[in-house]
């Protein structure tokens, strides 16, 4: 019973991680469309998530757990609107570097790994249900 309970508690980390991502997640996508409202200022920057293993010395395992939460650098986009109060010289605004396909999919993904660590954590209490019934 004690590995379906340390089982269960690797899940939990896993869907606590996924958690945070959806909520970068969606972040980049609220802010996919903002621009910035001064000349020389930069939109919003893309942000990424990352994971490491960690030892819980409490419950004696390897949690997964959030590395950081960073900017992602690549480039900016730009868009021709030479009236917005944010363009350069040229007539241009740069705008965020967000791809909504690109979080549309990291969102799925997301998803997807969530629901297999619920299903990890229910198919355990099942388990442990299963296994308290037959010492009754």
């Amino acid at each position: 019973m004690d590995d379906i309970i340390r089982t269960m508690r690797i899940s939990g980390s896993g869907m606590r991680a996924q958690g945070q991502r959806l909520r970068v997640i969606a972040q980049n996508i609220a802010n996919a469309n903002s621009l910035p409202q001064e000349p020389n200022e930069n939109p919003y920057r893309r942000k990424i998530l990352t994971f490491r293993n960690e030892f819980d010395r409490a419950v004696g395992l390897e949690m997964v757990k959030v590395n950081r939460v960073r900017a992602d650098m690549s480039e900016f986009n730009r868009r021709y609107e030479p009236s917005h109060p944010a363009a350069d010289a040229e007539g241009y605004v740069l705008t965020p570097n967000v791809n909504t396909i690109i979080e549309m999919t990291d969102m799925r993904e997301a998803q997807r790994s969530y629901e297999a660590n619920m299903n990890v954590i229910k198919t355990s209490k099942s388990m442990l249900s299963s296994a308290l019934e037959l010492l009754r």
